[in-house]
């Protein structure tokens, strides 16, 4: 998944989701904690390979992935684009008006735009870029 949108949360906790990720995302998608502040939104295909994944791990290690069960929510769109993200997960990234969603290649993102920003800023230095470039031996 690619791009960068801007959008607002509605006063129900809903985000419209951009056309060109829904076709990625499908009309029933995962959202969970992320590692950044923010969240993230896998297909049910990704999920389901994610969730095999953990399944594959010993015990031990799969309890390590509770938090990312536990505030998972299986998102439908309705009939405008939309999704709506249950209050903890916009708790747990500061999701109040101004969402940036990111494409983020296997995953969308769903961040406060105003943490996105300043994340983005950091990111997108010629140093930064070079060293991504470097690290996928391009």
């Amino acid at each position: 998944m690619t791009g960068e949108y801007e959008h607002n949360l509605d006063t129900k906790g809903r985000l419209f989701i951009p056309a060109r990720l829904r076709d990625e995302l499908g009309d029933v998608f995962f959202v969970t904690l992320s590692m950044d502040k923010c969240l993230s939104a896998y297909s049910a295909e990704s999920w389901q390979n994610f969730s095999d994944k953990v399944n594959a791990m010993p015990y031990v290690k799969q309890r390590k992935m509770r938090p990312l069960f536990a505030y998972a929510a299986k998102c439908e769109l309705d009939k405008q684009g939309r999704v709506l993200l249950p209050q903890n997960l916009r708790d747990y990234a500061g999701l109040d008006k101004n969402v940036t969603v990111v494409g983020c290649n296997n995953h969308a993102e769903f961040w406060d735009s105003d943490a996105w920003k300043a994340v983005n800023v950091l990111e997108t230095t010629p140093e930064n870029i070079a060293a991504v470039m470097e690290e996928l031996e391009f």
